[in-house]
């Protein structure tokens, strides 16, 4: 790994961790008035969760600015100069980290062993990018899904500030949640999948070698599935706050989750 990605990686760890406990709290107590009546524990998760929008931003427009003008990255999806994906999957390792200190203090709060295992694996297969450059176009693309974060996260605001589901912002946000997280995460497996399958056979899959292949197949068959799992989830919700089946339900058991923080 080159001095620039291990200088981003620090910088983002360091960066998320400063606009957790410092950033945050400063500006949601000076734009949202509930957010020093929540009880620690929540104002942990609150903090924590808008630095996953953040994140979510950085990273999703930078991800599709890189696939609309990195014409190298494009013509060769596999060994294409992967300069500026580098630095996007340094971004995102560097929030992983911060994410996986943050899970460990706060363990009996917001500890999922879930998570951990997921970020392992996401730190794992990054690694290859970081450190052989390789896969720049599929390891870009799979960060567009972070595009659905903001809604998910601004779902739980609107729970944990007892918002009732009829509520217009609600459902709006509801609705918008879902058709992003359709868009980004659903919609968009049919032509990643495409690309994938005429890479096979390829001399430049070949040149892989069975460690980054394994490494890059697998991965992705296990975040489609719980995509598609978390997709039927927000669909079913989705409904039940259009169809009003859910308002009378208390806004703390909404989903309880620390989950949709960190699908990538």
């Amino acid at each position: 790994m080159d001095t620039r990605e291990l200088s981003v990686v620090a910088g983002s760890f360091i960066g998320f961790q400063l606009f957790f406990s410092g950033i945050s709290p400063l500006v949601s107590s000076t734009l949202t008035e509930g957010y020093g009546k929540l009880p620690p524990h929540k104002l942990n998760e609150w903090n924590s969760r808008l630095v996953s929008t953040i994140h979510a931003l950085i990273v999703g427009l930078f991800c599709l600015y890189i696939l609309w003008f990195d014409d190298a990255v494009n013509a060769d999806p596999v060994w294409g100069d992967p300069n500026l994906v580098k630095l996007n999957v340094a971004i995102t390792c560097g929030y992983l980290l911060y994410d996986l200190l943050l899970l460990a203090c706060n363990w009996s709060t917001m500890g999922d062993s879930f998570f951990v295992c997921h970020h392992l694996a996401a730190l794992y297969a990054y690694g290859y990018v970081l450190t052989r450059g390789v896969l720049p176009y599929f390891a870009n693309f799979r960060l567009i899904s972070e595009l659905s974060t903001p809604f998910v996260n601004q779902r739980w605001f609107f729970d944990v500030m007892a918002y009732p589901r009829s509520h217009r912002l609600v459902v709006a946000n509801g609705v918008a949640m879902a058709v992003a997280f359709f868009l980004v995460r659903i919609a968009v497996m049919p032509p990643y999948w495409a690309k994938v399958f005429g890479t096979f056979g390829t001399p430049a899959f070949e040149r892989l070698g069975l460690g980054a292949q394994v490494a890059w197949i697998v991965s992705c068959v296990c975040l489609d599935i719980l995509n598609v799992v978390w997709m039927y989830k927000i669909a079913r919700g989705c409904y039940k706050v259009i169809t009003g089946s859910s308002g009378k339900k208390k806004a703390s058991k909404a989903q309880p989750n620390h989950m949709n923080n960190h699908t990538d």
